[in-house]
């Protein structure tokens, strides 16, 4: 059979076949086109569903590498594409997240992170955030659904909250799962309770801090709240005595024994350490007592009248104008008088100009304006 002039042997893409009317596509083209076709159909329509619990700290990361694939031309396996993605997050049919959700991305070229700790508010209730992904080269964009389910915790919340002060970290940085789990393990070999959970994770620029300088490799610091179901420890309390706290107010490092074990990885700013114990809280609850929905009657409404008092202001406008004016008028005066009636050395110059000259009328003149 011969093949049309668009066609070139050796093409993946051509038909094959022995005599007219067997067209059969190849069975390593039949192979890339499926597996093309379910790369797209399974990734674009795909959606995630996540399990959170309230009071504990969510964590989900968006992967540059999961995306990749959805934008053509789609990657074969083994090929490397390092192109520059970002990402959008936002609550379905919102312009923006929930209030307890972040994210962060630093770069194109790093993956955005979602985090936050639920509220008990929304357990039960199913929050759909749409993720859109941006190829800043291709300005091609793939869109996914987050589905966040959170679930009621045990022994929600925990009674006993520290939240520590990281001075050598950022938030991207602490997010990640080794580097939170290392911390956990320090604070739980320091505080030993029998649960311990990572509420929520703040950076010190949501709290009012500093961009760092780019130098020295300077962090912008994160805030780490945990909760713990035993009471703070001797070593968490020291802190509270009154030598630190007489050194924290001189701006200068408190004395703490356990802060060995965290500084191998942890640079900890003792001196903003918070301790929250839940149990010693009292409750500020009111009741709300919901009436008939119907103000209270005032009485009927009086406008004011509409006779006014008629007000001359002719006074006004003459002290307005009549002070600015006398003043200006005396400044005049005593300005004239220095010019003309004050000048000194008339009688010496006219004795030293010849009569001659003084006769001249021009010359005259020109004196005069002297």
């Amino acid at each position: 059979m011969q093949l049309p002039r668009w066609w070139e042997p050796g093409d993946p893409c051509a038909w094959t076949g022995q005599g007219r009317g067997t067209r059969r596509m190849s069975p390593a083209t039949t192979g890339t086109f499926l597996l093309t076709v379910y790369t797209i159909f399974s990734k674009v329509h795909s959606d995630r569903n996540v399990y959170p619990s309230a009071g504990v700290l969510f964590v989900h990361v968006l992967e540059r590498e999961y995306f990749k694939g959805e934008f053509p031309p789609y990657p074969k396996p083994g090929e490397i594409s390092n192109d520059p993605i970002t990402f959008n997050t936002n609550l379905m049919g919102y312009p923006d997240r929930p209030g307890w959700l972040r994210y962060i991305q630093r770069t194109p070229y790093s993956d955005g992170v979602l985090y936050g700790s639920p509220t008990a508010e929304n357990v039960g209730k199913p929050t759909i955030i749409e993720i859109t992904a941006y190829n800043r080269r291709t300005f091609e964009t793939a869109r996914h659904n987050l589905i966040i389910n959170i679930m009621s915790a045990e022994d929600f919340p925990l009674p006993y909250q520290a939240e520590f002060f990281i001075k050598n970290m950022n938030v991207e940085e602490m997010l990640a799962s080794e580097v939170l789990g290392d911390f956990l393990g320090a604070v739980k070999n320091v505080w030993q309770p029998e649960r311990l959970n990572a509420i929520n994770i703040t950076s010190a620029l949501d709290r009012g801090g500093r961009v760092p300088l780019p130098i020295n490799d300077m962090k912008e610091g994160v805030y780490v709240m945990v909760g713990a179901d035993v009471p703070f420890s001797s070593c968490l309390r020291e802190v509270e005595n009154p030598q630190n706290q007489l050194r924290c107010s001189q701006e200068m490092e408190p004395v703490i024994t356990c802060d060995k074990k965290f500084r191998t990885q942890f640079y900890i700013d003792w001196c903003k350490i918070s301790l929250v114990d839940k149990t010693k809280q009292v409750s500020t609850y009111q009741e709300v007592i919901r009436g008939e929905g119907i103000l209270p009657d005032g009485g009927e409404y009086k406008p004011p009248s509409d006779s006014l008092k008629s007000r001359d202001y002719y006074t006004d406008f003459l002290i307005t104008l009549a002070v600015p004016s006398a003043v200006a008028l005396v400044l005049f005066l005593i300005l004239a008088y220095i010019m003309c009636c004050r000048r000194e050395g008339v009688e010496k110059r006219n004795m030293q100009t010849p009569e001659e000259q003084t006769k001249r009328p021009f010359i005259h003149v020109f004196l005069n304006l002297q």
